[in-house]
C-alpha cells in the first residue's frame, strides 16, 4: 500500500496597512494653526496696517517706509498657501472613510481656492514693483504710479474674495460630512456649514451689489471664526474619538500578511 502525500498548498491573504486617523487629524490641526497665525499676520499685521483704502498717496508712503514688512506679508501668504495645499490632502485622507466622493470634492474646492488666491498674490507684489525705481516707470507720473499701485492692491482684495467662494463651498462639504459622522460633534458640523454659506454669501455681495464695502462681513463671517477655531482645536485634541480605519475605509486589519497553510 502506497501513501501519497500532496505537497502543501500555501494560501496567503494580504490586507492593507492599518491607519488610525488621529495622527492625520493632529497634522491637520497643526496646519490649521499655521494658516491662522501666518494668515492673520499677512492680513492684519501687514495689509491692514499699510493699505489706506481710497488713499493712494498714504498707501504708497506706507509701503515705501515699510518695504520689509510688505515683503514679509507676501512671504507669510506663501506659507499659508503651502500649508493650505497640504491641509487639503490631509483632510481628504481624514474624511475619505466617511464619504470618498464628498471628501474629494472638498479637496478640489479648497485647492481651487488656493490656486486662485495664490496666483492673485502677484497683484500684491505688482504694487511693490509699480512703486519701485525701474527705468520704464519714468513714463508715468508719481500720482499715476500711486493710483496704479492702489488699483493693483484693490484687485488683490477682490481676487482674495473670489477665492473665498470656493473655500466656503469646501467648508460646507466638510461640515456636512461632520454632521453625518457619528464620531464628530454635530453642532460643529452645523456651524461649519453656516460658516461656509457665510463665505459664499459675503463674496457674492461684493460682486453683485454695486458699492458694497463689506459692511455686513463681520456679521456674516462671525460663525467662521468660531467654527474654524473649534474645528482646529477638535482636530488637535479630540480626534482620537475617530475609529481606526484601513486605507480603503474598512475596519482596520493587521499590517502583516497572514498565512494559512492547508495540507492535503
Amino acid at each position: 500500500m502506497t501513501t501519497t502525500t500532496a505537497p502543501p498548498t500555501h494560501v496567503t491573504a494580504r490586507s492593507g496597512p492599518s491607519r488610525h486617523p488621529y495622527p492625520t487629524a493632529r497634522i491637520a490641526g497643526v496646519l490649521y494653526v499655521v494658516i491662522v497665525v501666518f494668515g492673520l499676520f499677512a492680513e492684519v499685521g501687514v495689509r491692514s496696517a499699510l493699505i489706506a483704502p481710497g488713499d493712494p498717496v498714504a498707501t504708497a508712503s506706507n509701503i515705501a517706509d515699510s518695504q520689509w514688512l510688505f515683503r514679509a506679508g507676501f512671504a507669510a501668504d506663501v506659507v499659508v498657501f503651502l500649508a493650505d495645499v497640504a491641509l487639503a490632502v490631509v483632510l481628504f485622507r481624514l474624511f475619505e472613510p466617511i464619504n470618498r466622493t464628498l471628501s474629494m470634492a472638498a479637496a478640489a474646492f479648497r485647492l481651487t481656492q488656493t490656486a486662485i488666491i495664490g496666483l492673485n498674490l502677484l497683484n500684491m507684489f505688482n504694487a511693490l514693483r509699480i512703486l519701485g525705481d525701474a527705468d520704464y516707470l519714468d513714463a508715468f507720473g508719481a500720482e499715476q504710479l500711486q493710483a496704479l499701485a492702489l488699483a493693483s492692491l484693490d484687485t488683490h482684495r477682490y481676487g482674495y474674495i473670489l477665492g473665498l467662494t470656493f473655500f466656503g463651498v469646501a467648508t460646507m462639504i466638510i461640515g456636512y460630512m461632520a454632521i453625518t459622522s457619528a464620531r464628530m460633534p454635530t453642532s460643529m458640523g452645523v456651524l461649519l456649514c453656516v460658516a461656509g454659506a457665510g463665505y459664499v454669501v459675503d463674496s457674492a455681495m461684493f460682486f453683485l451689489i454695486p458699492g458694497y464695502d463689506g459692511a455686513a462681513s463681520p456679521i456674516v463671517l462671525a460663525p467662521a471664526l468660531i467654527s474654524e477655531a473649534w474645528f482646529a482645536l477638535w482636530l488637535l485634541t479630540r480626534a482620537q474619538r475617530l475609529a481606526p480605519t484601513s486605507t480603503d475605509g474598512s475596519s482596520a486589519t493587521p499590517s502583516h500578511p497572514q498565512q494559512v497553510e492547508a495540507t492535503a
